[in-house]
């Protein structure tokens, strides 16, 4: 995947920020709940930006998604207003399973270590 340019980058954490803001302090869709943005990716042209998202419970992550799609033009028309660039880019929402994903590979992580540690009883060991 290439590396976004110096000025997408930055657009997108001022787009993650100010979608923060606003989800949390405008948005009154009860089916988008409490979510957490992980992650905005933006063309080089600024035309697009791709917003990552997580959810507490996993159960919630249609109604969220169903949620935020319902609420994309609102979101754009407050984007547009609070940051001076020459296109708003059009957004998409996307649920970020990386930090399920983690979660799930840490508990089998520490279930190996707990299964495979030595008994302290056992001869020849220290």
């Amino acid at each position: 995947m290439p590396r976004p340019s110096g000025r997408s980058q930055k657009v997108g954490d001022q787009i993650q920020r100010e979608l923060s803001e606003i989800i949390h302090r405008e948005l009154r869709d009860p089916g988008v709940g409490m979510i957490t943005l992980t992650a905005v990716d933006v063309s080089p042209d600024c035309a697009y930006a791709t917003v990552y998202f997580t959810c507490l419970d996993a159960a919630h992550v249609k109604a969220a998604q169903a949620g935020l799609a319902r609420a994309t033009g609102f979101l754009r028309a407050q984007i547009g207003k609070r940051i001076k660039i020459w296109t708003t880019p059009e957004l998409k929402f996307v649920y970020d399973e990386s930090v399920e994903r983690g979660d799930r590979l840490s508990r089998l992580i520490d279930s190996a270590i707990s299964t495979n540690t030595p008994d302290p009883g056992e001869p020849g060991k220290p």
